[in-house]
């Protein structure tokens, strides 16, 4: 069965490369969505796939990359439109 979930991450998430590591590991998984900054400093993120995948990406979006100093992860179910693969959307 697939899930559609749309995610907001805070902490010391901009400027540690959490959008290039959200994308190599929503690819490896083969899941569908984006990943960008938030002009309030946090990371935004829709993912589409099986439930399994997008729940393993979401257990390691609360550890993040090294860098990275996650202190929460929202999350909301999502409906609409999902491009065909996983992409890196400009700031908003």
């Amino acid at each position: 069965m697939n899930k559609s979930v749309r995610v907001w991450i805070s902490g010391k998430v901009q400027g540690v490369g959490y959008r290039e590591w959200a994308k190599k590991e929503a690819d490896k998984l083969g899941l569908h969505g984006w990943v960008r900054n938030r002009k309030s400093g946090m990371i935004e993120s829709l993912l589409y796939g099986r439930s399994l995948d997008v729940d393993t990406l979401l257990e390691l979006y609360e550890e993040g990359p090294e860098e990275a100093e996650v202190t929460e992860v929202d999350v909301d179910e999502a409906k609409g439109m999902c491009p065909a693969y996983f992409e890196i959307k400009p700031e908003v």
